[in-house]
């Protein structure tokens, strides 16, 4: 008698099976060279909006040779803006030792924070382009291969993205007043709640790829169109031009794929995380129902992991994360800034600095923080304006 095999695989489905590994292969080199490829657009359109305020001979020198450009192309942006970014921290650390060089020192201060808001961005960028769709990824095929003993690596990997969240907005208390600056508790508690609820999120898009490889990726588009689309609804203003504009509202639709991300003081910001997290906790258990209904149809198939203990363990992370989330907001979270001080004072005052050199006779570069504070506001353009906005949308 001719035993049954439980799978019916269709021509496509076995041709994918058939040479899987190396179309995972793809897949993991598409995303590397996607993310390269996003960061360095960003990082060219960020350095167009301000070539005449470069501040670094490396900056200047290859702008004088007009090398930007190609070092963009050759995916060397990022590298060229760490380097500038170390430069300004080591010319800070010199002059902060020098007695008659404060003037110069707070420039110079001012400078690399704000140049060092965008390599973080560039790293918020790269963790939710790559590092999150490539952990989903491995874990899918760990879960297909059976190599469960490998979910430390996975844990760990789920701290990484995890922790580059936190220093992201550890790095928005620059902005702030030293009383707000965020302690090692504080973000300890936010990486804690990111981790909790990125592994449900990362784990449920594993296990629902595992079964239904294609299906991902109608799922993927579909959800991340509507959230470009939501960003949109936000009125988001980050970017120089409107049409560029679209570009971010792509990569904040990405990041929200599997995070939450703050992007426009409009509206109620608890309301929106409040609809965010239970529209996403709902999507999380539809993709967790339709793993467990093919488990339950190829029984005996997937005999290593249990439905029954996965799904509650999985559902009670996601919502334990969201109550640390609520207890880091309540007592750790700091409370919006004055607009005399904090993200908006500095804004303020390092724009009179900034602008200096512009043609606008009627910017004075010997404004004093309380002349500057009492000043009209200068519009905020480049990474101004991108430090500022985003450390508005932080404080609330």
């Amino acid at each position: 008698m001719e035993e049954s095999f439980p799978f019916h695989y269709s021509l496509l489905e076995y041709l994918f099976t058939l040479d899987g590994a190396n179309v995972y292969m793809a897949v993991m080199i598409f995303l590397l060279l996607g993310s390269s490829v996003l960061s360095q657009v960003f990082s060219w359109l960020w350095y167009s909006d301000s070539l005449d305020k470069i501040e670094t001979k490396v900056e200047k020198f290859t702008d004088r040779h007009s090398l930007i450009k190609p070092f963009h192309f050759l995916q060397l942006g990022v590298c060229l803006r760490s380097v500038t970014d170390l430069l300004l921290n080591f010319q800070y650390t010199l002059i902060s030792t020098t007695h008659f060089l404060r003037h110069t020192n707070s420039f110079t201060e001012g400078v690399a924070v704000y140049l060092n808001h965008d390599l973080q961005m560039f790293r918020l960028f790269e963790t939710f382009s790559e590092s999150a769709p490539q952990l989903s990824l491995m874990m899918s095929i760990i879960l297909q291969r059976g190599e469960l003993e490998l979910s430390l690596k996975i844990l760990t990997a789920a701290s990484a993205i995890a922790i580059n969240v936190a220093l992201y907005h550890r790095g928005m208390h620059v902005y702030g007043s030293k009383a707000r600056k965020m302690s090692l508790i504080s973000t300890g508690v936010y990486f804690l709640w990111n981790l909790l609820v990125i592994i449900p999120r990362v784990t449920a898009l594993a296990l629902f790829c595992s079964v239904l490889p294609y299906y991902i990726i109608a799922h993927f588009l579909s959800l991340w169109m509507l959230l470009v689309l939501v960003a949109w609804s936000q009125k988001t203003n980050f970017m120089k031009s409107p049409g560029w504009e679209w570009l971010f509202r792509a990569a904040v639709g990405l990041i929200w794929y599997f995070s939450w991300f703050n992007v426009s003081k409009k509206g109620n910001i608890k309301v929106k995380m409040v609809l965010y997290y239970s529209f996403m906790a709902l999507d999380t258990v539809m993709l967790l129902g339709f793993w467990c209904w093919k488990v339950f149809e190829y029984a005996g198939c997937w005999s290593s992991l249990n439905p029954y203990i996965v799904i509650p363990t999985l559902l009670g992370l996601y919502f334990i994360g969201i109550l640390v989330k609520l207890i880091y907001y309540r007592w750790f979270h700091p409370k919006m800034a004055e607009p005399s001080e904090g993200p908006f004072r500095q804004a303020a005052t390092y724009a009179a600095t900034y602008y200096a050199d512009s043609t606008d006779s009627t910017v004075s570069t010997d404004l004093s923080l309380e002349d500057t504070a009492a000043a009209p506001v200068q519009p905020l353009t480049g990474v101004l304006k991108r430090s500022r906005t985003m450390a508005a949308n932080f404080y609330f």
